[in-house]
């Protein structure tokens, strides 16, 4: 549907995104139209493409998909359009004046001929090119953005593409529109290539292969958790990916994007030949040559026995002979490891640590890869834990993103790592290149826990090298008789079914045949049956699910979740998006990272939301759509309506998502699924996410199913390659 009108009333504008509400005079009747617009001011007359849509509590809306900026075609339009902040200085006298001298022609003078406004009463020639300049401007950027819809770019995708090349924009995507897919944060393959086949590139092109050799890195990387491809593996997906044949060019293109510093070609330990982005080729080597200059430290040789003796006398403990020798090996290393499961004291040997470090005067720093771990970690040590975004500080003016990098290092002694195994390897190598030589470096994790949603596999490749010294806890403290989640959650790891006799006080098994039926007791569980049991709120449950879509998927889980925790309420106002309604008090997850998103806390205030940050949407404005989130850390952040892509309902998520975190209680449905998505370690994860009770929904043939399932996707990477090479003295090129 088209409307065409008057701009009367621009209600709402985050010039950030360009989301705008605002009102349209569309034949004498007053319209709300909402959508990510390009700059435009009241009194301008625009053409929209959308639909309208409606709602008991917001009214009737207008949804923009595309806009054409027309001039106004009244004086007065003229006039509110000059004066409406489109150029420093002019204000409704000065816009009246120039009206009254020119008329309907005064756009056409400022395009044309600027030096003419000098002609009007208060306007110098310098402001008559100030006019001239704004008005220009202005104009470029509707064009282009108007031309990007014509190739069916979203208003949103257009404003961030003109932000990047402003008024060459129209010549890049007419060159070569696969540009977006280097240039362009989120633009990807498929919306480039769209663009090229209207504008009539060939399918062939150079241009295009380069881009499909890009997207096939990147994607490996997102879905996979690779660091590079194998070259064979490479041609096969781009064979799939655009469907012509790229022998006669592929080579040449590949031999250009190395010449160009975007990639890198070379050989793994099995002699095949492989393509890596070189800006992560590089980061892998930094990390393998920082780690070994750390493990290089001059360490003086501290002895612990006497400081061991009396800890163990001030905590009324016996540590095991594997925990002293953790502690001995973290202090007296530049950089070591401690891995091991649940209950293998792992917190223990770190409040232990802390105590040594600070009886020596060096300055410690606790981090982790998420909120909810660093909360735990603080809440475990008694110690303040940041997560490592925080640590750093993020600083989205600063060219690295973080305050502290490369040329502005940490000032701590020690920094200590938990939950390593879920640090990709960007986030790791941002934080080894802050820390100043000589800082000891201790990582902590469980190396049979999932790895990073992100590339890489950090803490796998380091033990796998045998180059950083590690210590093994696999003592497991005894547990109360009544008590499962720890010796069940070590079974599953060693591949042995769980005790399962629903007589323990915190792990159970609800025997369900059809996913129907476990959607059904999954519900009955979170919404009455363990709040009643245990009393406490459903907001401490929290349900783990191996799948996103499916009857016991994350998507219809949240769906059917919310309609009994949180129903719609005259009470509540709420916004639909087209994935699903959000409504004051849902529970909901970020996503994505975004360093450029602002929060607010009572005394203090930053930038960045980032991927796994848990919190409760506190207010939503039915006018402009605004959704205020607070985090669980008190940080509070707002969303306009088509940033609510970053966020999801959270009363149920993927196991993925909880790595690093902790809950009360925790149900797990178990049902059929792809084998990939039923795995060993995926089962371990979920229950060692639980701190006191651990409910198993389903049939006991997909548990022992995914018990069997030890096969885990191999991850290519180049880490622990770099490790050995280097430790044995080797250059890495």
């Amino acid at each position: 549907m088209v409307l065409r009108g008057e701009i009367e009333d621009i209600i709402f504008r985050n010039n950030e995104n360009g989301y705008t509400v605002l009102l349209l005079n569309s034949n004498e009747e007053l319209i709300t139209a909402v959508g990510k617009f390009p700059q435009v001011n009241e009194g301008e007359e625009i053409e929209i493409n959308g639909e309208f849509s409606s709602h008991s509590k917001y009214g009737e809306q207008f949804n923009v998909k595309k806009i054409k900026v027309l001039p106004p075609n009244s004086e007065e339009g003229i006039v509110r359009y000059l004066s409406s902040g489109l150029i420093k200085g002019v204000g409704e006298v000065t816009a009246s004046n120039i009206v009254e001298y020119f008329g309907k022609s005064t756009l056409d003078v400022i395009e044309m001929n600027p030096y003419k406004l000098s002609e009007v009463r208060g306007i110098s020639p310098k402001k008559a090119e100030d006019i001239a300049t704004a008005y220009r401007e202005l104009k470029n950027m509707q064009n282009a953005v108007m031309l990007m819809q014509s190739y069916n770019i979203s208003t949103n995708l257009a404003i961030k593409v003109y932000n990047v090349y402003l008024n060459k924009t129209e010549t890049v995507l007419q060159q070569n529109p696969y540009r977006l897919v280097e240039d362009i944060e989120g633009v990807g393959f498929y919306t480039a290539d769209k663009i090229a086949q209207k504008m009539g590139i060939e399918p062939g092109s150079g241009f295009r292969i380069r881009a499909g050799i890009l997207h096939v890195l990147r994607e490996t990387g997102d879905k996979g958790g690779n660091t590079y491809i194998k070259i064979n593996n490479l041609v096969s997906e781009l064979d799939q990916l655009l469907k012509v044949d790229i022998g006669d060019i592929f080579q040449d293109v590949l031999d250009k994007m190395v010449l160009e510093g975007l990639i890198k070609v070379f050989r793994n330990a099995e002699d095949e030949e492989c393509v890596m982005n070189l800006k992560i080729y590089n980061i892998e080597k930094f990390i393998a040559v920082s780690l070994n200059l750390f493990k290089l430290n001059d360490i003086d040789r501290y002895d612990i026995k006497d400081d061991i003796s009396l800890y163990q006398k001030l905590n009324n403990i016996e540590m095991h002979s594997s925990q002293i020798d953790a502690v001995d090996t973290a202090i007296n290393s530049g950089v070591s490891v401690i891995t091991g499961g649940p209950g293998t004291g792992k917190t223990t040997i770190i409040k232990c640590i802390l105590h040594l470090f600070n009886n020596m005067g060096k300055k410690v720093k606790l981090v982790a890869p998420t909120g909810r771990a660093a909360k735990r970690l603080s809440e475990s040590t008694g110690k303040e834990a940041t997560t490592i975004h925080r640590a750093l500080e993020v600083d989205f003016n600063s060219f690295d993103k973080f305050k502290y990098n490369l040329n502005n290092k940490l000032s701590d002694d020690v920094i200590i790592i938990d939950e390593v195994s879920m640090v990709d390897v960007q986030l790791f190598f941002c934080l080894i290149r802050a820390l100043r030589s000589g800082t000891q470096l201790v990582l902590v994790g469980d190396k049979d826990q999932l790895p990073s949603v992100g590339a890489g596999n950090i803490l796998g490749d380091i033990i796998a090298s045998n180059v950083i010294p590690v210590v093994y806890l696999t003592h497991i403290y005894r547990q109360d008789d009544n008590s499962l989640i720890v010796t069940n959650a070590h079974a599953i790891n060693n591949g042995k079914d769980p005790v399962i006799n629903n007589r323990s006080r915190d792990f159970f098994f609800d025997y369900k045949d059809k996913a129907e039926e476990v959607l059904k007791s999954v519900m009955d569980m979170q919404i009455s049956r363990i709040p009643k049991f245990l009393g406490i709120d459903n907001s401490r449950i929290q349900v783990l699910s191996a799948m996103k879509n499916g009857v016991c998927g994350v998507v219809n889980l949240n769906r059917a979740l919310q309609q009994n925790i949180n129903p719609p309420s005259l009470s509540k106002p709420e916004i639909e998006t087209d994935r699903c309604i959000y409504r004051i008090g849902d529970r909901v997850m970020q996503i994505t990272n975004n360093y450029e998103r602002i929060w607010k806390r009572e005394f203090d205030s930053g930038t960045g939301v980032f991927n796994g940050d848990i919190g409760v949407i506190k207010s939503i404005n039915r006018q402009t759509g605004e959704t205020e989130v607070e985090f669980e850390d008190l940080r509070t952040s707002i969303y306009v309506q088509p940033d609510l892509s970053e966020i999801m309902l959270s009363y149920a998520i993927t196991i993925h998502k909880s790595q690093g975190s902790e809950f009360d209680v925790v149900i797990i449905p178990l049902v059929s699924g792809p084998p990939m998505l039923l795995s060993r370690n995926l089962l371990y994860t979920a229950v060692t996410r639980a701190k006191s009770m651990v409910v198993l929904v389903g049939t006991t043939k997909v548990m022992k199913m995914m018990i069997r399932n030890n096969r885990t996707q191999e991850r290519f990477t180049m880490l622990k390659e770099f490790l050995i090479e280097i430790d044995k003295g080797k250059k890495v090129f």
